[in-house]
């Protein structure tokens, strides 16, 4: 009995000892600095370049879809044609993990970038590293391969909007969202991309400008892959079908029926596979919109696509290897 006690005793000490070295590790480690060099990047006041910025900002990377304060917002300006003012708020509930508020991306000087030189704001967007060297959330913005010339196309047009004075609430993380950016390689900076200077042609569709597209600007593998939600982990072949994602809160929505992104491998009964040809998947695109108010599928935006951009990820798509699951016709599922 006393040898069990003992034993007791000193399984206790190392549990405590273990308990205290990891609150003191994610204590310094959860929202370190990291010393990662900012691109020597810059805005241009080139009209065309602007242009360009602001196809990439309201199309492919669908960067209006987080960076306003209301949802409503967002579908106003694909109502109306009136872009909204980009100046962040919108709340993300991210599970145990904690609430993630989209950072407000005008020029205004005090509370928006403004306040950074565009070498800064060129990091946040390829590394995921903020201007005071905190991380932040890279999993969410894939752009460490985005072309120089896409890069500089964006700051341009950000540089040119209109300046909102507006403080976005900030962000909250749970002990346990800690714990998991102290851990988790999918909560560190970016820094394996391979960014080349110009990004393919989108004159014509081809399936090296459909990959640019999926892995540098529009990120389709960020939810049709499956993931592991604590780590952000690749559980499955890339664009196999991903986990269900939570809907977004448009009015009637059922809060309780989730999303499962579909299977858009070339795999028979597959998503990909409704689609006989490059023409009926860019009409889907362009002409099919919205069937799912709740569907978190940034359709208006990539509505807003050139067709050679849609045929383009068409193209590619087709080439991928098949894997997954059939698709259903329903893709929402119980939560």
């Amino acid at each position: 009995m006393k040898t069990f006690l003992r034993v007791l005793k000193w399984a206790g000490i190392v549990l405590l000892a273990s308990v205290a070295a990891l609150a003191i590790f994610v204590s310094v480690t959860w929202n370190k600095d990291w010393d990662v060099p900012a691109p020597n990047l810059h805005a241009s006041t080139d009209p065309a370049l602007i242009a360009r910025g602001e196809y990439l900002v309201y199309g492919p990377a669908h960067c209006v879809e987080c960076h306003v304060s209301k949802l409503a917002e967002y579908d106003r300006f694909y109502e109306t044609g009136t872009p909204p003012a980009m100046s962040g708020g919108y709340k993300f509930l991210i599970g145990p993990l904690g609430t993630l508020y989209s950072k407000n991306i005008t020029p205004d000087p005090e509370t928006g970038i403004g306040r950074y030189t565009d070498p800064q704001i060129a990091r946040i967007l390829r590394h995921g590293v903020r201007p005071d060297n905190k991380a932040s959330i890279p999993q969410l913005m894939p752009f460490s391969e985005m072309s120089d010339e896409d890069i500089i196309a964006i700051l341009s047009f950000l540089r040119a909007q209109q300046p909102v004075r507006n403080v976005p609430p900030q962000n909250e993380w749970t002990l346990f969202g800690k714990v998991m950016r102290s851990v988790v390689p999918a909560a560190k900076p970016k820094m394996d991309g391979r960014p080349p200077k110009t990004s393919p042609t989108g004159q014509e569709a081809s399936v090296a400008r459909g990959q640019y597209l999926d892995r540098a600007v529009a990120d389709c593998s960020g939810c049709h892959t499956p993931f592991n939600e604590m780590t952000g982990a690749p559980t499955g072949p890339r664009l196999s079908g991903g986990i269900p994602m939570e809907p977004f809160l448009r009015a009637g929505v059922d809060r309780d029926l989730w999303f499962k992104p579909p299977n858009i491998t070339p795999r028979p009964g597959s998503a990909l596979r409704k689609f006989p040809d490059r023409a009926t998947f860019i009409a889907r695109f362009k002409n099919g919109g919205r069937q799912y108010p709740g569907s978190p599928m940034p359709w208006e935006g990539l509505a807003r696509l050139t067709n050679e951009d849609i045929g383009s990820l068409y193209e590619y798509l087709m080439t991928q290897p098949p894997a997954g699951e059939i698709t259903p016709t329903d893709p929402r599922v119980k939560h």
